[in-house]
């Protein structure tokens, strides 16, 4: 018995639940997980089912093709055991790396993970004992399309599903986000608008917020303006120093990247112009 998600975008209208539910019941389908939505802005639908089935996922998507094509479909069946493949980019800081490793050690996050990319070596230590292949891509200003163009290389070398930006301090070419558009996943402290640069905890600190936060998001050429994914907010106060400040945000930064990918990799989003829609 196979067990595959159908994700599918359409021109919103009449009968669209009816003839994809309709479909696995004349196909012995069983649906174990159901979501859909129809965007009244945009006159688009969303749905994603996961469901069993005996056919094969190349058979269940040759006989929906009619289907699909009545209703102007965009649709996709993955079988849901097959691993993704995510390439993670980090800098020096490791808080978010070692989150995404550590759940994918513990079978938490089922990815397979075949590189490490960084500007720095500070995380290679981490990276051999998670036992990932780390590759240390020094970056300048004279270097930098030639040091990207290694890391698609790497990309279509494992052919690789989802890139994670796990604070990778770099700000992306426009060649490189259009080549990696809808699966290039960062991490921003947007709940920090104000505080752009250097040392934004501690601009916070400076200024007395009340709430701090972080922000995941797909990559665009704007930069941290992509589409958003998921976000969490904390509340703090004065009696927080600005060590704590950065030690708090980064449990938030930690729990939403991981959050994000997971989302992906279950195909629970479908971006929908500048924003999102997840089925959590």
């Amino acid at each position: 018995m196979n067990k595959i998600t159908l994700t599918l975008t359409c021109p919103d209208r009449v009968g669209i639940v009816a003839a994809v539910t309709g479909f696995l019941a004349a196909n012995n389908g069983f649906i174990i997980e159901s979501a859909q939505v129809g965007d009244s802005y945009s006159q688009l639908f969303f749905m994603r089912v996961v469901f069993t089935i005996d056919s094969p996922v190349e058979e269940v998507e040759r006989l929906f093709s009619e289907t699909a094509k009545t209703f102007q479909m965009q649709a996709q069946f993955t079988y849901t055991n097959i691993k993704p493949k995510v390439l993670i980019m980090c800098s020096k800081q490791g808080h978010c790396l070692n989150a995404l490793l550590n759940k994918y050690a513990m079978g938490v996050l089922p990815i397979e993970v075949p590189a490490v990319v960084s500007n720095h070596s500070d995380l290679a230590e981490m990276c051999s004992w998670y036992r990932i292949p780390f590759h240390h891509l020094p970056v300048t200003p004279d270097n930098k399309e030639t040091q990207e163009r290694k890391v698609l290389d790497l990309v279509d070398e494992h052919q690789v599903d989802l890139v994670v930006l796990a604070r990778y301090m770099q700000i992306l070419t426009p060649e490189m986000t259009q080549a990696l558009w809808g699966k290039c996943i960062n991490i921003h402290h947007s709940f920090l608008p104000s505080f752009k640069g250097a040392r934004p905890y501690h601009q916070a600190f400076d200024r007395g917020v009340k709430l701090i936060g972080a922000t995941a998001h797909y990559v665009s050429d704007t930069l941290d303006e992509g589409p958003i994914i998921e976000q969490e907010v904390m509340r703090v106060d004065h009696n927080d120093t600005p060590e704590e400040l950065v030690e708090i945000g980064h449990d938030i930064e930690s729990l939403v990247l991981v959050r994000a990918v997971k989302y992906h990799i279950e195909k629970r989003i479908f971006i929908n112009g500048h924003k999102t829609v997840v089925f959590r």
